[in-house]
């Protein structure tokens, strides 16, 4: 095992450093953002579609999976106001997990369907489909787990 060349591989960073310094702060959320349309928006449930943006794509042109579990969090996120919780803030993640189970690619249109399993008092439990828009085939399931903000009763 080359230990150097793994060490090299993850500092590679450092070679662009001046380019991610030089991004707004909160820059990911625009990025994966700007190509989402809501299309449906019901208590506990919002349904959105996507063409695949070819900056959203990993070595092996597909979907990479970092955009898909931020897509996790922010589509999840999202189905916690629709499932009628008022806070001004959809909390803080706890865990959030994700099953790859097929590839998406470059300008292929896909939904992405989220689902409020449970939104407590303290704890929000999010379902998070991915599918082809033109199959229905599933190539990705997230959850996404939010404790959630309490108001303060002083």
């Amino acid at each position: 095992m080359d230990l150097e060349a793994v060490k090299r591989y993850l500092e590679k960073g450092g070679e662009t450093a001046s380019v991610a310094d030089g991004l707004p702060p909160r820059f990911l959320e625009p990025l994966l953002m700007s190509s989402l349309k809501v299309d449906l928006i019901q208590p506990g449930r919002i349904l959105c579609s996507m063409k695949i943006p070819p900056r959203l794509l990993n070595a092996g042109n597909s979907l990479h999976g970092g955009a898909t579990a931020a897509l996790v969090d922010i589509v999840g996120s999202a189905a916690i106001p629709a499932a009628g919780h008022a806070a001004s803030t959809t909390g803080v993640s706890v865990e959030i997990n994700v099953s790859y189970l097929d590839a998406a690619y470059a300008h292929e249109e896909i939904e992405i369907e989220a689902r409020a399993l449970r939104v407590g008092k303290a704890v929000a439990v999010i379902s998070v489909e991915f599918r082809k828009k033109k199959t229905g085939k599933i190539f990705a399931q997230g959850r996404h787990t939010k404790f959630l903000p309490t108001t303060s009763k002083m």
